[in-house]
């Protein structure tokens, strides 16, 4: 049939614009690094065999994939994504790069994998990471890396995936230490992208170079202590030296897997440290720098109520926040006498009242005091003698009567009466009452009323024995705290 000519016109204009439009839309997919939801449903990056070529970074998309699907044999690791999407990308040159992905109201997952054979079954996952977290990883040129991104949990809807460049940080090398302002410093810096360079120093305290160093140089205007610390998700290490170059410096201190790294800086000095991950770890870290703290002096005594017969020991307590560490200790006891050392013995030869003071210094040189008074007397009763009958009578009632001495200083005593028993002794009476001081010949009487029982009789004699206690304070002598008499007959 013959196509009238105007029609035959109007057929090719509108096969021409049809192609314009593909060909538009071919270079708009092809050239772009943002490929919108609406562009997808004309080449979906929803199969790995379609995923969406990366050509230069960074790269952004913005996808809905509440139509995408799984394929069989598609890898998953971390958490199962429902509904998945592909890019791939191939670097000419070693880069260190970071791919991310989020998910409007859900919940998301991204795995990155490298090509090691063909199609879907030859990835290798290098990394995953859910709800906005990110995967950092090295690429080598030539390599070709494949990201697959989507919703876990069910979650489906528009994403957002991210694929950049890290840069090496600014302080990567030991010539380009960041200067530290005024104390206390914080800083920041990535080390995912940072290397190593020729010559550079392993640090002592974990025995092996970090995944990649960062610098940072701190000049002091005056002499001090310091304290250093870095923080990170991952176990980190950190150095300080002195020195001019990379390989020509000398280490002062090393801290790894936290913890304050503290030495003493002269004023003039440049210092330098040096932070990075251990066990190959890489991210963001903070280094922070600050006048270190002083140390916390304490210690106490074996003895809470010496008297002038008694060695006392002395223990250091003291700790250390800037965790250098206690160098040594000085003492002084407050009756002239002085020691060093963590646990000196001492004993004063009079009764008083004696300051004594602990000066702690540490290994950088921080030093701290404590001052404490230590309370010194010496309580002296005693049991002179104890007079008891020769002889009794079952049923017969007689004084038992102990001598109480009282050297030093007015006392509470109570004296506890006991009697023989087989097998020991056991309590028959007790009797208190207020003592003063007059010497070991001026004693005070404690008198006991004992009737003799049927047991005394059936033993035929009883032993008494008369033991004084001073009410609220420690005997210094008790060995003559207690008296014995001589056994009493006893009859029936």
């Amino acid at each position: 049939m013959r196509i009238p000519r105007g029609a035959r016109l109007r057929t090719g204009v509108t096969a021409l614009l049809a192609i314009g439009a593909v060909v538009s839309l071919a270079m708009l997919v092809g050239v772009g690094q943002s490929v919108s939801p609406a562009q997808a449903q004309y080449g979906s990056n929803d199969g790995f065999d379609s995923a969406t070529s990366i050509s230069s970074l960074p790269f952004v998309d913005d996808v809905d994939t509440t139509t995408a699907s799984t394929e069989p044999g598609e890898p998953q690791f971390c958490f199962f994504i429902d509904r998945s999407v592909w890019y791939r990308y191939t670097p000419s040159s070693q880069e260190v790069l970071r791919a991310a992905v989020s998910g409007a109201g859900f919940q998301t997952n991204i795995n990155v994998y490298q090509s090691s054979g063909s199609g879907i079954s030859g990835l290798s996952n290098i990394g995953c990471a859910q709800n906005g977290g990110s995967v950092s990883f090295t690429a080598q040129a030539g390599v070709t890396y494949y990201i697959q991104a989507g919703g876990i949990f069910g979650g489906a809807g528009e994403i957002h995936v991210d694929l950049h460049r890290i840069e090496a940080p600014g302080n990567d090398d030991f010539a380009n230490a960041a200067p530290v302002g005024p104390l206390a410093y914080d800083a920041s810096a990535d080390t995912s992208a940072a290397t190593l360079e020729a010559g550079e120093p392993t640090p002592s305290c974990f025995g092996s170079l970090p995944a990649g160093s960062v610098w940072w140089a701190y000049t002091p205007s005056s002499s001090g202590s310091v304290s250093a610390s870095v923080s990170a998700s991952f176990s980190t290490e950190l150095a300080v030296y002195t020195g001019s170059s990379v390989s020509g410096l000398t280490q002062l201190g090393c801290r790894a897997f936290g913890g304050l790294l503290t030495i003493h800086v002269d004023a003039g000095t440049t210092y330098y440290f040096q932070a990075g991950g251990v066990f190959g770890q890489r991210g963001p870290l903070t280094f922070h720098l600050d006048v270190a703290p002083p140390p916390q002096a304490n210690f106490f005594q074996s003895v809470s109520d010496p008297n002038i017969y008694e060695t006392i020991q002395f223990f250091d307590q003291s700790v250390d926040p800037g965790q250098a560490g206690i160098q040594s200790q000085a003492w002084k006891f407050g009756d002239g006498a002085t020691e060093t050392g963590c646990c000196p013995l001492h004993r004063y030869a009079a009764d008083g009242d004696y300051t004594v003071e602990l000066t702690v210094t540490t290994t950088d040189g921080r030093t701290a005091s404590i001052k404490r008074v230590v309370h010194v007397k010496t309580h002296d009763v005693g049991v002179s003698k104890i007079a008891a009958p020769q002889s009794g009578n079952v049923g017969q009632t007689r004084q038992i009567q102990a001598s109480v001495f009282d050297l030093r200083y007015p006392e509470m005593i109570q004296v506890q009466l006991l009697k023989s028993v087989p097998g020991g002794f056991e309590l028959v009476g007790t009797l208190t009452q207020s003592l003063t001081p007059r010497g070991k010949n001026q004693t005070t009487p404690f008198t006991f009323n004992y009737t003799f029982t049927a047991n005394d009789g059936i033993t035929g004699k009883v032993t008494f024995k008369a033991v004084a206690t001073i009410i609220g304070a420690r005997d210094a002598l008790p060995a003559d705290n207690e008296a014995i008499a001589t056994p009493t007959k006893v009859s029936h």
